[in-house]
């Protein structure tokens, strides 16, 4: 099952490479490859896109699959937004995952900060020099236009077949609509049913995106609160034995139901299998009220908040 867009499809389930070791993200891509996936969901800061290439090119070499059966999203990091570092950017995370295009290419925040060469450190992360006595984030005035502008050549030079954003609000994509002459296709936001958006992802998708949703099982170990989880709520627990499934694939089917890509991830063989089958059943309408009732406006990843405790830098993108 899959979304279409401009150029080819999207499954609508994906796997999200975010938080997955360099030690372990070889084998971890392959095996995911190997049970079904074929949306593999990458970016230059999560630090092992060498090692999820590695793994991309040994599912290939078995035959399972050929490299256009797959759906390869990365990210433009926030210290590539200037026009000269876009395309090198973009052929660094080609290099590493050893493709010569992406699926997808998505602007990772609406933040732009100053630029780290190469080898000085990459990926760069968001200190400017985090050995510096106060190490801080360092902002770059670089206006959107001059990044999406660079981003629409990515697609004019064959590198990238589709653009999008992540991380965006319904005025960054009005005002990147007004001028795009190549349309974002896509939106990644946070969505799980504590954190909905139900007005940005109505509004994407009247706009003609297809929204993907990352951390789609609201699990708050993957951040900060260790202590709450979609998963545990009793109307989840309650639907999912009466479907005889997981709670975890009732969480992802009320993704999808609500015309929404996922990109779940886990490194469980038994939950990998699990969160890819997800199209045996559906959920009826009275079923999805109960999940969307579980609405908390609660936003994990959010640099209005992580940026001052953990990078010294006041960074509100959500206000």
């Amino acid at each position: 099952m899959s979304l279409k867009l401009p150029v080819g499809s999207m499954p609508l389930v994906g796997y999200g490479c975010w938080k997955v070791g360099t030690e372990k993200a070889a084998d971890l891509v392959e095996k995911v490859i190997n049970v079904g996936y074929r949306h593999i969901d990458s970016a230059c800061d999560y630090g092992n896109e060498v090692q999820v290439g590695e793994g991309i090119k040994r599912a290939l070499a078995t035959g399972i699959c050929k490299r256009e059966d797959l759906f390869v999203t990365s990210k433009l990091w926030n210290t590539y937004h200037a026009r000269e570092h876009v395309l090198p950017a973009c052929q660094r995370t080609l290099r590493d995952l050893g493709l010569s295009y992406l699926d997808l290419y998505l602007i990772h925040f609406p933040i732009s900060l100053k630029y780290v060469p190469f080898d000085t450190r990459y990926p760069p992360e968001w200190f400017h020099d985090p050995k510096a006595e106060n190490p801080r984030m360092e902002f770059e005035n670089v206006p959107i236009s001059e990044t999406w502008r660079e981003m629409e050549k990515l697609v004019e030079l064959g590198l990238v077949k589709n653009i999008g954003v992540s991380n965006w609000s319904s005025q960054g994509l009005r005002d990147l609509l007004s001028y795009a002459k190549i349309k974002p296709s896509v939106l990644q936001i946070e969505a799980h049913p504590y954190l909905q958006q139900r007005k940005l992802v109505k509004y994407a998708q009247d706009s003609g995106l297809i929204v993907t949703g990352f951390s789609p099982l609201g699990n708050g170990a993957s951040y900060w609160r260790q202590d709450v989880s979609v998963l545990n709520e009793k109307v989840v627990q309650d639907i999912a034995k009466e479907k005889r499934v997981e709670p975890g694939q009732v969480v992802l089917r009320w993704g999808i139901q609500r015309g929404c890509a996922v990109i779940p991830k886990s490194e469980n063989e038994i939950r990998l299998k699990q969160n890819i089958d997800v199209f045996g059943f559906t959920l009826s309408d009275k079923e999805m009220e109960e999940i969307s009732s579980l609405e908390r406006n609660l936003r994990f990843n959010d640099p209005g908040e992580f940026c001052p405790s953990v990078f010294n830098t006041h960074c509100p993108i959500w206000d």
